[in-house]
C-alpha cells in the first residue's frame, strides 16, 4: 500500500483548482487578450459562481443585464422568441453586452444540463478599471472586438438569408 501520510503532503501546493481552471478558461477567450494571467486570476477571485439545474432560467429577455457569464460546466441555450440562437458549452461566454450598456437582455438563457456558471459583474469590472485603467481599457477594447465580430457574423448570416 502506497498511501502518503497527511503530514507529508505538499503544504505549498496551490489548493484552489477552481480558481486556476476558471482563470485558464477566461484566458482562452479573446476577452483577456493582452492581459496577464496574474491579472485575470485576481479578477477570477472576485467572480461569482452559481449552479443551475436542467431547465432553469439563467435570465429572461427583458431582464436588465449586469454581468458577462462563463460556462464552467454544462450547457446553455440562448433563445429569442423561441428561436434557438446558440448552444453554448464549457468555456463559452455570453451576456457581454451587459458590461457595455445598461439595457435589457435581448434573449433568454436556459440551462440545458446541470451547469456551473461564473458571473463577472459590471460593478466588479468598474472597480477593476479604477484600480487598473490600462488593463480595463484593454478589456473594453477586447469586448468591442468580440461585439464587432458577432455583428459582422450576424450581417453575413442575414445577407445569406436574403439572397
Amino acid at each position: 500500500m502506497n498511501t502518503k501520510h497527511p503530514l507529508w503532503q505538499n503544504l505549498f501546493r496551490h489548493k484552489d483548482d477552481r480558481i486556476s481552471e476558471v482563470t485558464d478558461m477566461w484566458m482562452a477567450t479573446p476577452l483577456f487578450d493582452k492581459i496577464s494571467t496574474r491579472e485575470c486570476r485576481n479578477l477570477v477571485k472576485t467572480m461569482h459562481p452559481r449552479q443551475y439545474k436542467t431547465g432553469e432560467l439563467v435570465f429572461n429577455s427583458g431582464d436588465i443585464g449586469t454581468s458577462i457569464i462563463l460556462i464552467r460546466s454544462g450547457e446553455i441555450e440562448i433563445k429569442a422568441a423561441e428561436n434557438l440562437l446558440a448552444e453554448l458549452t464549457m468555456g463559452d461566454f455570453f451576456g457581454e453586452v451587459a458590461l457595455v450598456i445598461d439595457e435589457p437582455r435581448t434573449a433568454d438563457a436556459i440551462a440545458v444540463k446541470e451547469s456551473e456558471l461564473i458571473f463577472f459583474l459590471r460593478s466588479d469590472l468598474e472597480e477593476w478599471v479604477k484600480r487598473s485603467p490600462k488593463n480595463g481599457a484593454q478589456f473594453m477594447l477586447n469586448i468591442a472586438t468580440v461585439l464587432a465580430a458577432r455583428l459582422r457574423h450576424t450581417n453575413i448570416l442575414l445577407s445569406l438569408q436574403n439572397s
